[in-house]
């Protein structure tokens, strides 16, 4: 089992993820995500290099986080795959490239990152291999549920993809390392005015400022009372 597998199940459960798929039905060797093992043969230590240009399915779910970046749907993802016979089946390694979209956590602004996710895992015999021996039973129940088997010579690297992917995505995507950000006031982007501020009075002091301002306001009112009680004099 990949190690992108058990590392994606701990981070978030994915639409149409591989986690619980342990065999596809009817595979369609049209589909350019499924292929084809024939060529590869059971004689383990067999190798065959391949590499592939596919477009990034669109359903089930979003190629990549939902909500906050992925590659979109019909994008190019070029691929480099390694299948290796081994005893228990096919195992697939390999690396794929893409160009994903979103938007900066920070400033909110649209933003593209090159994507490069590496992923390894094993396709098993469904029940014997060519020597017609049975498939051993897992010892563990649940990693019998998440394995992922041929189909008649054919696996979907569909979901295996997916997960790696989602792996080699920033979960906080941003458009530079540095980048500002927007200002908490009034929400311009500090990026395209480095010296944008606000005068704020610090509040420490704004309990001061209201007492020196009743100092004054008192002051004034003792002033005007007694130019008052000098007025009346006079006039007496």
């Amino acid at each position: 089992m990949s190690q992108a597998h058990h590392d994606g199940a701990a981070l978030l459960e994915l639409p149409g993820s591989k986690a619980g798929k342990a065999l596809s039905a009817h595979l369609d060797h049209r589909n350019p995500l499924v292929f084809d093992t024939h060529e590869l043969g059971r004689r383990p230590g067999a190798l065959q290099r391949l590499t592939r240009s596919v477009e990034a399915p669109g359903s089930p779910g979003v190629f990549g986080i939902d909500g906050v970046i992925g590659v979109s749907a019909g994008a190019p993802v070029e691929l480099e795959i390694r299948l290796e016979s081994v005893m228990e089946g096919v195992l697939v390694t390999g690396t794929a490239r893409a160009t994903a979209e979103g938007e900066c956590v920070r400033c909110l602004e649209p933003l593209k990152l090159e994507v490069e996710a590496d992923f390894q895992e094993m396709f098993s015999y469904p029940d014997a291999d060519d020597r017609g021996r049975a498939a051993e039973p897992a010892d563990d129940a649940e990693e019998d549920e998440d394995r992922l088997y041929l189909e008649d010579g054919l696996f979907d690297l569909e979901p295996v993809l997916r997960d790696a992917v989602v792996l080699a995505l920033p979960m906080q995507p941003v458009c530079r390392d540095d980048c500002p950000g927007l200002c908490s006031q009034c929400g311009a982007r500090l990026a395209d005015d480095p010296e944008h501020h606000h005068d704020v009075a610090d509040i420490r002091w704004a309990a001061l400022q209201g007492l020196a301002g009743t100092i004054q306001d008192g002051e004034k009112d003792d002033v005007s009372g007694a130019e008052a009680g000098v007025d009346e004099k006079q006039e007496k």
